[in-house]
């Protein structure tokens, strides 16, 4: 295949996962459109680079691997934790197929080292996974959503800052206690005005 029809093949392909919703959304009982692994990913993306940026790694590599992180998904689909119980994904093989045949082999190359998870960029785009998760967690708890409450919370013995706890570096945590205690709608607090300018 001509090198460029390859690249426009892959860009149509990312495309899509502006449609795929994440499936978490059964489980949480919410029914958010908003949610899909583009938008999940962008999220992510934007916090790995300033997680890099805190943690003193390379805030572009970092990032870079945040976007690219859920791209087997736009084959696989997305799975909960439920999903995960009886499906078997073939993520290897997906990467192979889908960024081993681009002109580019580093977007392979930063793939096969965010799923090992050894390099603090990969560690911190972990992280930033886990942070937008406990950021739509929030979110959908300020809204009255009991179940994400638990998710973020805890219960039983390990109820407090549950999510807290799969973070491994410092900055993450400080930025999760954060979102703990933040109104999502506090961003536009004193930006808001009756009037026209």
């Amino acid at each position: 295949m001509n090198k460029y029809k390859r690249i426009a093949n892959f860009l149509f392909e990312i495309g899509t996962m502006r449609k795929l919703p994440r499936m978490h959304r059964q489980m949480l009982l919410t029914d958010d459109d908003s949610d899909t692994i583009a938008s999940h990913s962008y999220r992510v993306a934007i916090i790995a680079w300033i997680l890099a940026k805190e943690e003193g790694a390379d805030p572009y590599k970092t990032t870079l691997m945040a976007l690219i992180h859920d791209m087997a998904e736009a084959r696989t689909g997305d799975h909960n934790w439920v999903h995960k119980r009886y499906a078997k994904l073939f993520e290897d093989e997906v990467h192979a197929d889908q960024l081993g045949t681009l002109p580019f082999p580093d977007l392979k190359e930063l793939i096969d080292e965010y799923e090992i998870r050894e390099s603090k960029e990969s560690t911190i785009a972990k992280d930033a996974d886990l942070l937008d998760q406990v950021l739509l967690l929030r979110e959908y708890e300020w809204q009255g959503n009991k179940e994400a409450s638990i998710w973020l919370n805890g219960k039983g013995k390990q109820k407090g800052n549950a999510q807290l706890q799969k973070l491994t570096h410092k900055k993450s945590k400080e930025i999760g206690k954060a979102i703990y205690t933040t109104a999502p709608s506090a961003w536009w607090d004193n930006l808001w005005t009756a009037k026209n300018r």
